[in-house]
């Protein structure tokens, strides 16, 4: 069923992204700014995580990410490539790139938003991007038969500068003003959401001219994405069967909000113009299926874990 911020979140993030392709010229000036966004974004995410905790808990969880991360990086986009090669030919290439693409900084938000497992979603977001610059060139020269290249220091400055700078700066606040934490957790959300928003912003306006020409595209293009999207999702329940009841909710959100800008940049140095442009209409249902999936979590039954 539908709750208060679920609608706010869905209402924001369509409404930036109508904005952004109906009036680009205005909206160019957040261009600039997605990544200093997201920092901002993951910090607030962070408020309730005690990384020192995390730390403690990555051992303990170590073969569920190994088991995770193979799921995600290596066979889930090999199948998913086998399948748009008889179902959606041109979407081949495509569907390997977003699928393979590591979970992305939204991720850790959803879960929240979804009351799940946020440590797992975190770890699944750092360890999938350290891996992802190995994986993906090697899976799309194994399938797809181009070389291409994915630097690691460049996702290791990516990593340090979304996710540790504000990891960092959670720890040091929580060190020596925990006091302001609590106050911060007041605006989480709607910090947030608007975030979100501004980022839209930022990133649809020099696709605007794009989706005005091309509708018919896009729409093919959109159904293809919805259907990854329950793909994923349903994938990330399957590999997480046995674990405990939010860690299951959790690895589906590490499987479908991945890394899609990542991917689009990347995409659009190497790949025909079909191959950014799914992973960017796949915002669409990047937030949308936020309800159905807990929806989907409410209603299984799952056996508990000894």
């Amino acid at each position: 069923m539908f709750r208060k911020n679920d609608l706010i979140l869905i209402a924001v993030t369509f409404g930036s992204i109508a904005a952004a392709i109906v009036f680009p010229e205005p909206c160019q000036v957040f261009s600039p700014y997605p990544l200093y966004l997201m920092m901002g974004f993951l910090f607030f995410n962070f408020l309730k995580i005690e990384f020192v905790k995390i730390l403690k808990d990555v051992r303990k969880m170590a073969l569920s990410l190994f088991v995770l991360s193979l799921f995600k990086l290596i066979l889930l986009p090999s199948g998913l490539f086998c399948l748009a090669s008889l179902v959606w030919p041109k979407y081949t290439v495509p569907v390997l790139l977003l699928s393979g693409v590591s979970t992305g900084v939204v991720a850790p938000f959803v879960a929240n938003l979804l009351s799940t497992s946020v440590v797992l979603v975190l770890m699944m977001l750092v360890v999938s991007s350290l891996l992802v610059p190995f994986t993906l060139p090697a899976m799309v020269k194994f399938l797809a038969g181009r070389s291409v290249e994915l630097s690691f220091l460049s996702m290791m400055k990516f990593l340090a500068m979304v996710i540790f700078i504000p990891a960092a700066i959670n720890i040091l606040i929580r060190r020596f003003s925990p006091w302001l934490i609590k106050k911060l957790e007041k605006i989480q959300f709607s910090v947030s959401v608007a975030i979100i928003g501004l980022v839209n912003l930022g990133i649809f306006p020099k696709y605007a001219s794009f989706f005005r020409r091309n509708p018919g595209e896009i729409a093919g293009t959109v159904l293809v994405a919805f259907t990854l999207s329950i793909i994923y999702h349903c994938v990330g329940f399957l590999a997480t069967w046995g674990l405990p009841r939010r860690d299951r909710l959790a690895g589906a959100v590490s499987f479908a909000c991945m890394n899609n800008v990542l991917i689009t940049v990347f995409s659009a140095q190497f790949f025909d113009p079909l191959s950014p442009l799914l992973s960017v209409v796949y915002m669409f249902p990047f937030f949308a299926m936020i309800v159905p999936a807990r929806i989907l979590d409410d209603r299984i039954v799952f056996p508990v874990p000894r």
